[in-house]
């Protein structure tokens, strides 16, 4: 049996995701702070397994807590395949460097590029005594790759996701398991990350009327479109590690 672990399940990318993947008949594990009711509803009616961990991911001691219960919940079931998707991120503060905030900056990193690395190293280690193959989908974003004025923390978490991502990859090969990392940007979507964008202030961001505009215009990918190209792409077993997949070389 498959399982899928999705972090910031509760919401936009995660929550698409989960909702596609119940109707493949793949088992879920939600975390997020809060449960989505929708994404349990769907799971009994299809009559999927599914569980729900609350997780604050910007706290060390609580990632390794849950984490290691959700991996030891899962792999004593053996299942023949895991799919993690770190997804959960956060985009504050957006503000120019001098005039950055400490706690912020330190919760950014945490969520953004910290946790996927403590989860994905967890999981690995427990697939290395199993005959589990795991496969890591990293969301990371175009910031990683293009520096955004006010976005210094957010480009540089992303950045750092992506090259943990390609090591981990190279390691994998070399130790030659089953297991696959990748990277996955989805654009730029109608979800609440651009509500938090698009109430920034325009001294702290400068592209801050493109992104009003592409709300106006209503060029914001829908999270549903998103989650299905990703979705397909894994199932389709096309999937290269170590890769830095974009939405629209699928969509394309």
């Amino acid at each position: 049996m498959k399982y899928a672990v999705i972090t910031g399940a509760s919401k936009g990318l995660g929550e698409a995701i989960a909702k596609r993947l119940i109707n493949e008949q793949i088992a879920i594990i939600s975390v997020s702070r809060t449960e989505n009711e929708e994404i349990r509803g769907l799971a009994i009616a299809k009559g999927i397994d599914y569980t729900h961990y609350s997780c604050n991911l910007s706290l060390e001691t609580e990632i390794q807590e849950v984490f290691m219960e959700i991996a030891h919940s899962i792999f004593q079931k053996n299942p023949n395949e895991i799919l993690l998707f770190n997804n959960a991120g956060v985009i504050d503060p957006i503000q120019t460097v001098g005039n950055l905030d400490q706690t912020p900056i330190i919760r950014n990193i945490q969520v953004n590029l910290i946790a996927p690395i403590l989860i994905t190293n967890l999981f690995f280690s427990k697939a290395q005594v199993t005959n589990t193959k795991v496969l890591v989908i990293n969301i990371t974003s175009g910031a990683a790759v293009r520096s955004i004025e006010g976005w210094s923390v957010y480009c540089s978490a992303k950045a750092g996701l992506n090259m943990f991502t390609q090591t981990a990859a190279i390691e994998q090969a070399e130790l030659k398991t089953t297991n696959k990392i990748i990277a996955f940007s989805p654009g730029v979507m109608d979800t609440s990350m651009q509500e938090t964008i698009r109430s920034s202030s325009e001294n702290a961001f400068k592209e801050l009327e493109k992104f009003k505009e592409l709300k106006e215009k209503s060029l914001l990918l829908q999270a549903e479109v998103v989650a299905n190209s990703l979705v397909d792409l894994i199932l389709s077993d096309e999937m290269e590690s170590g890769q830095i997949y974009r939405i629209n070389d699928l969509l394309n």
